[in-house]
């Protein structure tokens, strides 16, 4: 299973999205959609798992859920918008992954693309797509495309759509 990996859209969606994911089965969006029209042309395109972020209205709120934890292809997965970085996790999310053991923790929020396995969580790994909108502080809007096959996580690849205001 092809999975597109998106973050902090913050209302704007580059078309060149639909492009990178067209060949992905599903797209998940870790949170600061912005205008529901975002997440609502993403999910006419593809198949949308999603979280809502500490931007987000009541709207995306009541349709979209704060974390999400599942198992696709035998990977248990915990996406939430704010979730720290390894080893320094937001309140209380460190003992949710304890307890839960997935083993692909997803998050938003900083606006940083960062992938890094978290040993002392199980060999959990940690993805943060970093933002592909046009608001925050980051340099470069990006996504990440993976595959679930079995039990992996494979075939990581990041992509970078332009400098932020691009």
């Amino acid at each position: 299973m092809k999975i597109g990996l998106i973050s902090d859209t913050h209302s704007f969606l580059d078309p060149r999205v639909f492009d990178h994911f067209k060949f992905c089965d599903e797209i998940w969006h870790a949170g600061d959609i912005g205008d529901i029209d975002v997440i609502d042309q993403l999910a006419s395109f593809k198949p949308v798992r999603a979280v809502y972020g500490n931007i987000d209205s009541q709207t995306i709120r009541i349709q979209y859920p704060e974390k999400l934890i599942f198992e696709l292809e035998g990977v248990k997965v915990y996406m939430i918008h704010i979730g720290g970085t390894p080893p320094r996790y937001a309140k209380g999310v460190k003992a949710e992954l304890t307890s839960e053991q997935p083993k692909l923790f997803i998050c938003g929020h900083s606006h940083i693309l960062k992938v890094m396995p978290d040993k002392g969580l199980g060999h959990m790994l940690y993805m943060n797509p970093g933002a592909a909108g046009r608001q925050g502080f980051h340099k470069v809007r990006t996504l990440l495309r993976f595959d679930l096959q079995n039990g992996t996580i494979k075939n990581l690849e990041v992509i970078e759509l332009g400098k932020r205001g691009q």
